[in-house]
C-alpha cells in the first residue's frame, strides 16, 4: 500500500514511524514533513492546508489512504474533499470536526447531552464578555471559539487579566478569526488527563491513557503551549472513571452526533480533567494529540494500519466491555462474512512511556529557527529511546530547526521513573543554540 500522512510535527514522524512498520505499506509520503520523516519516509512539498495540491498529489500517485494529522485541514473539509474523488482517507468529516473547530459547538452539544463539562458561557460581543466577568469568581478560563495551535486557552486570575485577554481576543484579533468568539468557563480544579479513541460512526475503541504537560515551563508555570511533554499511562486513570468517561461521555456523545446527522469517524480525542466529582471533559480534539502520540506509539505492539482501515470502515467493535479475545495482529471477524465487526482489543507493551519535548527558545512566543542540531546519532543509541522530529529540516547536510516545538524525545521503562530517567538520560545529548525543554515531565507520577 502506499500511504500519505498529512502533516510535517512530531505526531506525524511518529505516526509515519508506526505505520512504517506494517508489513503492508510499500511506500509512505508526507506532506510537507520534516527532517525526520524524509529518514523514513518521502517528504512531499505540500501544506497541510493546500487542500486541492494534496488532492492532486494522492490521485496521480494512487495513493492508497491519506492520514490526515493536524487540525487545520479536517476543519477545512480535506476528508469531504477526498471522499468526494472516492480516495480513502482517516478522519472525521469538516462537520464532524466542529467539535474541535468551534468549542461552542461542543459546549452547545454537551449541554444538550449532560455531558459532565464546566460551565460556561459564550460571547460575540466583548462588552458583554466584560461585562460576565466581572460577575465571576477567579480564576477563570477563556478560550477562543477556533482553533489556535493549542494556545488559544488562557487561565485569567482575576479580572485585570480577563478584560485584557478579552481585548486581546476579540477586539485586537490576535488570534484571527478563532477569537471572534469566545467561551468564558469556570475553572475546574484538578489534574488532566488525554483519552484516544477509535471511532467507526457507532462503535469505538479506546487506545493507552496518557497525561500531558501545557505549560511552558516547570512547575506548570508560564503561557500554555501545544505541548511540553506526556507520559503513558496515565496516573489518574482507573476502572472506575473508565467506567464513567464510556457511560457518561463517549456514549452520549456518539448519540448527539448521531442526532445532529453526524456520523463521527476518526481518531476522537477527550481532554478530560479529573475532579473530586469525576471526569469533566476540557476539550474535544478530532485527531491524535500532540505530544501525546510520541508517548502511545510506542507503547502500541499491534499494527496500526489495520485499526485505521476499521475505523474507516465502520469495523470497530468495542468488544462488550474487554470480553472478547485479545488481538495480537490479526483480526478476530465476528459474526457472518462481509458486514461484520472486528474485534480490534489492542495489544500494548505494559513498559511505560515517557516524551520531553526540546523547544526552540521564547515558544510558544517568538523564536528563532535555523539552528544546527547536534547530539542526534548520539542519543538515539540509548536502548528504547525514539527520537519524534517536529520543527526540523535537512539543509547542507545538517539538520536545523524549522520550528517552536524541534523534537520530542520518547524513552520506556519498566516504570514511569524508569522512562523518565532514560529520557533525560537522552535529552542532554542533543544540544542546539536556544533549546529549552521542561525538567518536570512526569515528575509528578514519579512523587506522588
Amino acid at each position: 500500500m502506499k500511504i500519505l500522512v498529512i502533516g510535517g510535527g512530531g505526531r506525524e514522524h511518529a505516526l509515519v514511524w508506526k505505520l512504517n512498520q506494517s508489513p503492508a505499506v510499500d511506500r509512505i509520503f508526507c506532506a510537507p514533513g520534516n527532517a525526520g520523516t524524509a529518514a523514513i519516509a518521502e517528504n512531499v512539498a505540500i501544506a497541510a492546508t493546500d487542500l486541492p495540491q494534496l488532492r492532486a498529489f494522492a490521485k496521480q500517485n494512487n495513493v492508497d489512504l491519506t492520514v490526515v494529522g493536524p487540525d487545520d485541514p479536517l476543519a477545512m473539509g480535506i476528508v469531504d474533499l477526498f471522499t468526494s474523488d472516492k480516495l480513502r482517507v482517516f478522519g472525521p468529516t469538516k462537520s464532524a470536526a466542529r467539535l474541535e473547530s468551534s468549542k461552542i459547538f461542543a459546549k452547545d452539544l454537551m449541554r444538550a447531552e449532560k455531558i459532565p463539562t464546566a460551565q460556561a458561557n459564550t460571547f460575540s460581543d466583548s462588552k458583554e464578555a466584560l461585562i460576565y466577568c466581572e460577575q465571576l469568581k477567579f480564576p477563570v478560563v477563556i478560550k477562543v471559539d477556533g482553533l489556535a495551535l493549542g494556545k488559544g486557552v488562557i487561565i485569567a486570575p482575576d479580572i485585570t487579566t480577563a478584560k485584557s485577554t478579552i481585548e486581546a481576543m476579540m477586539n485586537e484579533a490576535r488570534f484571527g478569526d478563532a477569537g471572534r468568539r469566545i467561551v468564558i468557563e469556570e475553572f475546574l480544579h484538578g489534574t488532566e488527563c488525554s483519552l484516544h479513541a477509535l471511532v467507526d460512526g457507532k462503535n469505538y475503541r479506546l487506545l493507552e491513557s496518557a497525561r500531558d504537560h501545557k505549560r511552558a515551563f516547570d512547575g506548570d508555570q508560564g503561557p500554555n503551549t501545544g505541548g511540553m511533554g506526556a507520559f503513558s499511562p496515565a496516573d489518574n486513570w482507573d476502572p472506575h472513571l473508565q467506567s464513567q468517561f464510556e457511560s457518561e461521555i463517549m456514549r452520549p456523545l456518539l448519540r448527539g452526533l448521531s442526532k445532529e446527522g453526524i456520523a463521527y469517524r476518526g481518531l476522537l480525542y477527550p481532554g478530560l480533567m479529573i475532579t473530586s466529582a469525576g471526569a469533566r471533559v476540557l476539550e474535544f480534539n478530532c485527531r491524535f494529540g500532540d505530544p501525546e502520540t510520541q508517548a502511545l506509539l510506542p507503547r502500541m505492539k499491534s499494527d496500526l494500519l489495520p485499526l485505521l482501515e476499521a475505523t474507516i470502515d465502520g469495523k470497530i467493535d468495542n468488544g462488550a466491555g474487554g470480553s472478547r479475545a485479545t488481538w495480537t495482529g490479526q483480526p478476530e471477524r465476528v459474526g457472518e462474512p462481509g458486514g461484520e465487526l472486528i474485534n480490534y482489543t489492542i495489544e500494548w507493551d505494559k513498559r511505560a512511556a515517557v516524551t520531553v519535548v526540546l523547544a526552540s527558545a521564547g515558544y510558544p512566543g517568538k523564536y528563532e529557527t535555523g539552528k544546527v542540531i547536534s547530539g542526534l546519532d548520539e542519543a538515539a543509541k540509548l536502548e528504547d529511546v525514539q527520537i519524534f522530529h517536529a520543527g526540523t529540516k535537512n539543509a547542507n547536510k545538517q539538520v536545523l530547526t524549522a520550528g517552536g516545538r524541534v523534537l520530542a524525545v520518547t524513552a520506556l521503562g519498566s516504570t514511569i521513573a524508569r522512562a523518565r530517567d532514560r529520557a533525560y538520560e537522552a535529552v542532554p545529548r542533543i544540544q542546539f543554540d536556544g533549546c529549552h525543554y521542561r525538567r518536570d515531565i512526569a515528575l509528578s507520577a514519579v512523587t506522588s
